[in-house]
């Protein structure tokens, strides 16, 4: 959204004499999205960035009242000697500062504490549209919100008939395809690797992005329907097709869910499937490890997610997608 009266046409940055680490460099187009409901602030010199930022968040709402999260992003001309894009990016942390660096014109510096950001991209990145959102906005906008209005889960979330289910598990546990599966069974979506505990509620609500879905390039063998989609690079050159949500108007969404069950996926060495309890201490130590202990929030988000905890955790064995749907029924309608 670029406020009024502002022209969409805006020459491109580039150093100078009299300003060569482009400190005054003016960046005149605004936009206000809110991600997860949270507001956040864009300010660039390209409309690339905000088209790009609309296609990640234009579906969203505002739903808290909070000061905006601030990213200031500027595009420079695009070096001649770098034809292709930059690699992923490289993340460090330090303390409450956050950096995804891909090169010396590509990268994104976070203030974890103050709830701000900047950065600068060259014209090749801005206009990539799928590199820019994933890489440089969303983990941007993402890290300002779990350090500051909520606790990243590493977690997809589903819910039947309202019984909201966190799902659980390292990167090929299977959360998403399960997720997916769920969705075309006729649950609710709301998203399918990423979910978000607000600090300051005590229902155990959970947010995520309900508007895509992105699966591995490999979820084509168990979903036939997604043949014939594009397959895009992802952090570690994961490959991965996005499918918005809007492309399936049969599935049933929503942007948040009141968790009443965790479960850990576990799809290796199951010699017969079943549906068993979970150590909370396990759980517990897992949920920590995606937490950022730098920001002053870490104390908020580590209480956060000690009292999601108290909900029934569990561990469920299988090999058979439409056997883990049913089980998963049927704990949401017993609670066990």
């Amino acid at each position: 959204m670029v406020s009024d009266g502002i022209v969409k046409t805006v020459e491109l940055a580039h150093p100078s004499e009299a300003d060569p680490v482009l400190a005054h460099a003016a960046l005149p187009l605004r936009g206000i999205y809110y991600p997860l409901g949270f507001p956040l602030e864009i300010s660039t010199n390209s409309p690339a960035v905000l088209e790009a930022a609309e296609q990640s968040w234009g579906a969203f709402q505002s739903r808290f009242s909070r000061p905006p999260l601030t990213l200031r992003i500027g595009v420079t001309k695009d070096p001649v000697d770098s034809p292709d894009l930059p690699p992923a990016p490289v993340c460090r942390v330090n303390r409450n500062m956050l950096a995804n660096i891909a090169d010396a014109h590509n990268f994104v510096i976070c203030d974890l504490n103050a709830g701000s950001s900047f950065g600068w991209i060259t014209q090749r990145t801005a206009h990539s549209t799928l590199y820019l959102r994933y890489h440089f906005l969303e983990a941007a906008a993402l890290s300002m919100v779990a350090a500051l209005r909520a606790a990243p889960l590493h977690a997809a979330c589903v819910a039947p008939r309202g019984h909201g289910m966190l799902l659980c598990g390292d990167s090929g546990a299977g959360k998403s395809s399960l997720a997916f599966a769920c969705a075309r069974a006729g649950w609710t979506f709301v998203c399918d690797d990423a979910s978000y505990l607000p600090f300051d509620r005590q229902d155990r609500m959970v947010l995520g992005n309900c508007h895509q879905i992105r699966l591995r390039d490999s979820g084509v063998q168990l979903f036939p329907e997604l043949e014939g989609r594009s397959v895009t690079p992802r952090a570690a050159g994961k490959p991965s097709i996005e499918i918005p949500t809007s492309d399936m108007p049969e599935l049933l969404t929503a942007e948040s869910a009141i968790v009443q069950s965790i479960v850990f996926l576990n799809r290796r060495d199951v010699e017969s499937p079943e549906l068993l309890s979970f150590s909370r201490e396990t759980a517990l130590c897992w949920f920590n490890q995606f937490l950022l202990p730098g920001p002053a929030s870490y104390p908020a988000q580590h209480a956060a997610i000690q009292h999601l905890l108290q909900v029934g955790i569990f561990e469920l064995r299988y090999t058979d997608l439409d056997w883990a749907i049913d089980r998963l029924q049927a704990l949401a309608f017993t609670g066990r």
